[in-house]
C-alpha cells in the first residue's frame, strides 16, 4: 500500500470516527476506537510506541511516545485542543526526525468539522 493510500485511510478511519462520537471527549477515547477501526481496515497500527532519543553514542528513554504507528511508515498524533499551536506541528516534525518515518499526520479531535482539524506533515 502506498504512503498516500495509508494516510487517505487514517483520514476516513478519523472521520468516521470523529462522525460516531463528536468533539470533547479525552484523546484516549478516539486512539482506542481509532485503533479498532483502523484494524478492521486491515492496517496494522500500534499505539503509545516509545520513542527513544539517540544522543552521540546513547539511546537515551525519556518517555516520549507516539500516539499511533500505523504500518510502520506514518506517526498519527492526536491532539485536542482549542487550536493547534506551532508547538503542536513542531513536536511532529520532531518525532518525524527521531523515528527516522517521512510522513505524519496531526490531528485535532476537539473541532466540530474534522477535515478543519488534519494537518499533514513529512519530514
Amino acid at each position: 500500500m502506498e504512503i498516500n493510500e495509508i494516510t487517505g485511510q487514517i483520514v476516513d478511519a478519523a472521520i468516521k470516527v470523529h462522525k460516531a462520537l463528536g468533539p470533547g471527549l479525552l484523546e484516549s477515547t478516539y486512539e482506542a476506537c481509532l485503533m479498532y477501526e483502523l484494524g478492521k481496515r486491515g492496517l496494522v497500527a500500534r499505539h503509545q510506541v516509545p520513542l527513544p532519543v539517540h544522543y552521540e553514542e546513547v539511546v537515551i528513554e525519556v518517555g516520549y511516545r507516539i500516539d499511533l504507528l500505523v504500518t510502520d511508515s506514518v506517526i498519527v498524533e492526536l491532539k485536542s485542543v482549542g487550536e493547534i499551536a506551532p508547538i503542536h506541528k513542531a513536536q511532529l516534525l520532531t518525532y518525524l526526525k527521531l523515528s527516522g518515518k517521512k510522513v505524519g499526520l496531526l490531528i485535532n479531535i476537539n473541532v466540530e468539522l474534522l477535515n478543519d482539524g488534519i494537518t499533514r506533515m513529512v519530514n
